[in-house]
């Protein structure tokens, strides 16, 4: 989208800012950033305005983006939309999912658009993979398997803080229950259990989905020094897609005997710009009357449903059910 002109102010200066700044820039926005700490040497890097207050960056934007640690983003979107401003929000949208529907309900009252940056839909892995099984590539889905592996993140004290953090099932495997539930269907019912000692968490959380196929999700928090990785396998009445970044960045597909002009095994190297650009540039052109992002409020609100059920279950060692009667694509 070339031309943007979005005034952008984005909150924050942590980590996650290095992927966003730089996208609006290319976008062609405008940036004006507010931080308690660290704002002017955000901004002195990247050549935008800095700000020192939050009034004066809700004056100077028309799109909050917040980048901010997870206890701070249900009072900042909240704030942020009662002052008249689309919000892009990273995830999760709120630590308990009464916060994240109020904030839906307020978005929906004030008449502006609150955008979680649910960013794993954005990777062409998963992206091609639920293409893939939408088209029937490999028939109905059955048991789905996803993992996500990094180290415990010890640069912020309260990751470590389940209060502040919602532990490693609401911070990191939110992902990958939000897309075993955007590829596979709603989720009725939840199972989850954890393991947490010297340092590293591991946890594992079990979705039943309506369509009766199964997916497992496993999280590990390790050691310094771990590897970053994730991988997916999603099994169908047909075939198999795999993906795992530890072998490289593809997806394969394992369709059994191969017919005349096809392979059993292909790797796809359509993977292109980075997950970010492309999240941001769809949640920019929403703001400007554009389409639909791929990834909606409702999508946000009901993966911190999932989220607090898998907790739940780990905390009373028994199944949580999710049912609902209608949840918004």
């Amino acid at each position: 989208m070339s031309g943007l002109l979005v005034n952008i102010g984005l909150i924050g200066a942590g980590g996650i800012t290095h992927v966003h700044i730089p996208a609006w820039l290319a976008l062609g926005a405008r940036v004006t950033v507010f931080s308690l700490e660290g704002g002017a040497e955000v901004a002195a890097q990247y050549g935008i305005t800095a700000v020192g207050s939050l009034d004066e960056l809700l004056d100077a934007c028309d799109v909050v983006d917040i980048c901010t640690p997870t206890p701070t983003h249900y009072r900042l979107a909240e704030r942020a939309l009662r002052a008249g401003k689309h919000v892009i929000c990273e995830k999760p949208i709120a630590l308990h999912p009464a916060d994240a529907a109020a904030l839906a309900e307020l978005a929906a009252f004030v008449g502006k658009q609150l955008h979680p940056a649910h960013v794993v839909r954005y990777f062409p892995e998963y992206a091609l993979a639920r293409g893939a099984v939408a088209a029937g590539t490999i028939g109905e889905p059955a048991i789905l398997r996803f993992s996500r592996i990094g180290e415990f993140p010890t640069w912020a004290s309260w990751f470590a803080d389940e209060e502040q953090s919602g532990g490693i099932v609401l911070d990191q495997m939110i992902h990958d229950l939000d897309i075993a539930r955007w590829i596979a269907g709603e989720v009725t019912e939840v199972y989850a259990v954890k393991s947490v000692g010297d340092g590293c968490e591991t946890a594992q959380v079990v979705l039943t989905h309506e369509s009766g196929a199964l997916s497992y999700v496993t999280g590990v928090w390790g050691a310094p020094g771990t590897t970053f990785a994730t991988s997916f396998s999603i099994a169908g009445s047909t075939g198999v897609l795999k993906h795992d970044s530890r072998a490289d960045a593809s997806l394969r597909f394992d369709l059994g005997a191969p017919v005349a002009g096809t392979q059993s095994m292909r790797p796809d190297t359509s993977l292109g710009e980075s997950p970010y650009l492309s999240e941001l540039r769809e949640f920019a052109a929403a703001t400007l009357g554009g389409p639909a992002p791929r990834v909606s409020l409702a999508d946000a609100t009901r993966a911190v449903e999932l989220a607090a059920a898998a907790n739940a279950s780990i905390a009373s060692g028994r199944s949580e059910s999710v049912v609902r009667e209608t949840v918004a694509a």
